[in-house]
């Protein structure tokens, strides 16, 4: 079975969408990948799809969605992006923050930053769950 990890930030429009979108990149569908936020937007951050383009990576399709307490019963691996105390916690998971800075607003080149530093999130996340970058199995 497979593991799978849910992304969770305020407007889902920047940090969680990035995250899901190196996830499931990376891990060559291996892992199942939600993400969510406590107040969606109503689009993507485009500085942020523009980022993940220039990785080979199209983000463009992707909408902003609400978290459910159903998405973090579903997942084994809740990780939070700056959304403090609205994620619901269940007994069981694992839980982890990721202190990133919120894009929402800035330009591309800022956007990068903060796109590279989730890549290595989730390559370090991928290696915790024995997950090979790159591999499909």
């Amino acid at each position: 079975m497979k593991p799978s990890v849910l992304y969770v930030c305020v407007h889902n429009a920047g940090r969680s969408q990035m995250a899901a979108a190196y996830t499931l990149a990376l891990s060559g569908g291996q892992v199942e990948v939600r993400s969510a936020g406590s107040a969606p937007s109503d689009q993507v951050n485009p500085a942020a799809v523009a980022a993940m383009r220039e990785e080979g990576i199209d983000m463009s399709a992707e909408q902003p969605k609400l978290l459910t307490t159903e998405a973090v019963q579903a997942s084994d691996v809740v990780i939070t992006m700056g959304c403090g105390d609205t994620c619901p916690i269940f007994p069981g998971k694992r839980y982890e923050d990721w202190v990133l800075e919120d894009p929402a607003g800035q330009g591309v080149e800022a956007v990068r930053l903060i796109r590279d530093e989730i890549k290595q999130h989730v390559l370090d996340l991928l290696a915790s769950l024995d997950i090979e970058p790159g591999v499909n199995h």
